[in-house]
């Protein structure tokens, strides 16, 4: 970042390299929709080009820019909020070719290729998905952050602007949400 800062233009696309593919499956699960998270990846990556002057370098990278990124999903879920969609589906999607959700395509993994395992995962990774949904939005941007990104709980708090014990709280009541809501389907089979 710091020879971005000083206009390496190889350097700015060899982060976006880096990080592209990150920013977008964080935003897709802050979005819930493939399409919006490319477009607001490339809104976040405008953001870390135009702020790549004032960047000052106190904490990791992938803490501001997933501060970016937070910010950007906000953003986005309020304007959502505001406007109505219509929700129109691919013709892949309805062949049912390729999964669109990343936890559908995570659950049919080559290593479940036998049919009953992919109906069992398939199912599994839509109930989470469902569960996940279901969390608010600064809990699920601390799950995604902590499993997903793998980040410490300083980084996380850094992030989202928090201190690290709200951090650690919310994601006790996130994983706390979360086994409730897994809860029916771990015990009987039955999906919510």
């Amino acid at each position: 970042m710091l020879l971005v800062r000083d206009d390496d233009a190889a350097a700015f696309e060899e982060l976006m390299l880096r990080y592209q593919r990150r920013v977008v499956t964080v935003l897709e699960h802050l979005v819930g929709k493939r399409d919006l998270a490319e477009d607001l990846a490339q809104d976040v990556f405008m953001r870390v080009y135009r702020s790549r002057k004032s960047y000052v370098p106190g904490s990791r990278f992938s803490t501001w820019l997933f501060t970016i990124v937070n910010n950007v999903a906000s953003n986005a879920r309020r304007s959502l909020a505001r406007r109505k969609e219509v929700q129109v589906t691919n013709a892949a999607e309805q062949s049912g070719s390729q999964p669109a959700d990343p936890m559908e395509r995570i659950a049919t993994a080559a290593s479940g290729m036998m049919p009953t395992r992919q109906l069992d995962k398939s199912e599994m990774g839509s109930i989470v998905r469902q569960a996940v949904e279901s969390l608010n939005e600064r809990q699920r941007m601390a799950v995604l952050l902590s499993k997903f990104e793998e980040m410490s709980y300083a980084d996380i708090a850094e992030t989202m602007g928090m201190s690290v014990q709200a951090i650690k709280s919310l994601l006790s009541r996130a994983r706390a949400n979360l086994k409730e809501a897994l809860q029916p389907y771990l015990q009987e089979g039955t999906v919510p």
